[in-house]
């Protein structure tokens, strides 16, 4: 199982909304939610004296939840590929052992992070024994084509692809694209750790399998190009559904929608 580099992949999706300007009636930005985590409350941790103090030890804290996150997020991408359930008894006594009083805000973290940079829903199958599987999002079989022990889901790409041609209005210019996707550390030509290298996957593999449109742009010259979605992405998901992902990735609430449509 390859390690899983994720402790600044998640939050660096985030810096994703805003930097799109719709250019037609969109009801979601993108990718912004999860900012209350780093004011989680440090009650566990002992008085100190001074302003700068607390700030050294919260500052520790997030490090150490980060770090924490990350063998969450392995343990479960390795559960992913061996098609096994996932107990939270397991993800206690395995992964956080003298950590577990901070399970909900890891889990939490944990299971956003799947959702973005992924393309993974974390789904409680029984709500007695908390035992969980992973279901693509939004209905997408990427995912489950991959799946095996070694390889990485990269789903998570591919719907920040999708979302980002419903926000600018059903087709985006490649330009835009990359502009957008280098705010998560993605960029055409260089290998990611999740991704491997995104402008193939975009431009040849996605576009092969029938979930991207990657055509010229009409009378441009020089050549430009731009995506719109494929016959496989309106066979297996809808822009309804994605409007709806985005909205619940988004914050739980209007406050993270652009101020014209919240």
């Amino acid at each position: 199982m390859p390690v899983v580099p994720t402790n600044e992949l998640c939050t660096s999706e985030e810096d994703l909304q805003g930097q799109i300007q719709a250019e037609g009636p969109v009801e979601a930005q993108l990718l912004g939610a999860e900012a209350e985590d780093a004011s989680t409350p440090l009650a566990s941790f002992p008085p100190v004296s001074s302003s700068s103090a607390i700030g050294d030890a919260e500052f520790l804290f997030m490090q150490a939840l980060n770090g924490m996150t990350t063998q969450l997020l392995e343990f479960l991408i390795l559960k992913y590929g061996t098609k096994e359930p996932i107990f939270q008894a397991e993800m206690l006594n395995t992964v956080l052992r003298d950590n577990q009083a901070h399970f909900q805000v890891i889990f939490r973290k944990a299971t956003h992070c799947l959702q973005l940079s992924f393309g993974l829903d974390m789904k409680e199958v029984d709500h007695r024994e908390h035992i969980y599987v992973m279901v693509p999002v939004l209905g997408l079989t990427l995912n489950e084509m991959q799946r095996d022990e070694q390889s990485i889901p990269k789903a998570g790409l591919l719907v920040a692809a999708l979302s980002l041609i419903i926000l600018a209005g059903d087709r985006i210019s490649e330009e835009k694209v990359w502009g957008a996707l280098s705010k998560m550390e993605v960029f055409p030509g260089i290998q990611h750790c999740i991704y491997g290298e995104p402008k193939e996957l975009l431009t040849q593999v996605w576009v092969r399998a029938g979930y991207l449109k990657y055509r010229q742009v009409r009378y441009s010259h020089p050549a430009r190009y731009e995506f719109l979605w494929g016959p496989r992405a309106y066979a297996e998901t809808s822009k309804q559904k994605v409007k709806d992902y985005l909205r619940k990735i988004n914050g739980r609430g209007p406050r993270f929608f652009p101020p014209r449509w919240a």
